[in-house]
């Protein structure tokens, strides 16, 4: 009996048809597998398995995932985290199973491709939304964002980041609204990126980082739970870097009641 593999188009164009093919056979893909995402056994021949290409310039590796957790996909990574991983699976392969990388916390500053380039800084936490702590990121500029073209002097991020798709966030214990197209990319347990779509292409980076970011255990164990995190955003100045989530969570309060906060709930993208 074949294996229940799912391959993207994507994954498709990057292994080529002979490859897939075989996959599909099971001629090349394993009976059991650790899932890349959540780090469980998994079963391609009992449930449904993405296949998952993560790529760096000079070398390819492809995983297996549960694909409730993440459908099939390509994930752009480092050359030096590629090469981790595979050290990190050729060694945990010698045991009988497949490696993830464990994850930390962060803050990082990244860049905005649209409306225009601009330094953003990303905050991971974990917030409190009807009685479950869910994943979240919170976007901040360094310093006021003008309209594209504009030689007026103000800040227009929250328009911009309404006009693509935020809501105005009046209450943390309400789910901000679902933005269609958008996703947060995790690879291999770091944060790479906030997606957004294109016109008539694979989805852009909307944010990235600069390198690679740690996430906390928490912080996986919670994204894992819905893959979905929560993103919020607010001019500079109104939220700032506050060391403790509790803080965090005032001053987010204080900019949601002072109608500077927008927020969206995303899907994750990759693992």
């Amino acid at each position: 009996m074949p294996p229940m593999l799912d391959v993207s188009a994507e994954v498709r164009a990057e292994i080529g048809e002979e490859e897939a093919t075989r996959l599909l056979a099971g001629e090349n893909a394993p009976g059991t597998y650790d899932c890349t995402s959540c780090r469980t056994p998994g079963d391609t021949g009992q449930e449904r398995t993405s296949t998952v290409l993560f790529v760096s310039d000079e070398t390819a590796v492809l995983a297996f995932a549960h694909a409730t957790c993440i459908p099939s996909q390509v994930v752009p990574v480092s050359e030096e985290q590629l090469q981790g991983a595979v050290r990190s699976i050729t060694a945990d392969d010698a045991a009988g199973g497949t490696a993830s990388a464990l994850v930390d916390g962060a803050r990082e500053a990244g860049t905005a491709a649209a409306p225009r380039q601009a330094v953003l800084g990303i905050t991971c936490g974990l917030v409190l939304v009807e009685g479950t702590l869910r994943p979240a990121l919170v976007v901040e500029p360094t310093g006021a964002i003008s309209r594209p073209g504009s030689t007026a002097d103000g800040d227009d991020f929250l328009p911009l980041m309404i006009e693509q798709g935020f809501m105005p966030q009046l209450d943390l214990a309400v789910p901000p609204p679902a933005l269609s197209g958008w996703s947060v990319l995790l690879a291999m347990g770091q944060l790479h990126a906030v997606l957004q779509p294109s016109s008539g292409g694979p989805a852009v980076s909307w944010w990235q980082a600069h390198q690679p970011l740690q996430v906390s255990d928490g912080w996986r164990s919670a994204v894992n739970r819905t893959n979905e995190v929560y993103v919020y955003a607010a001019p500079a100045d109104s939220i700032g870097r506050q060391p403790r989530e509790d803080l965090m969570r005032d001053a987010l309060e204080r900019a949601a009641a002072r109608g500077l906060l927008v927020g969206a709930t995303m899907p994750l993208s990759g693992t």
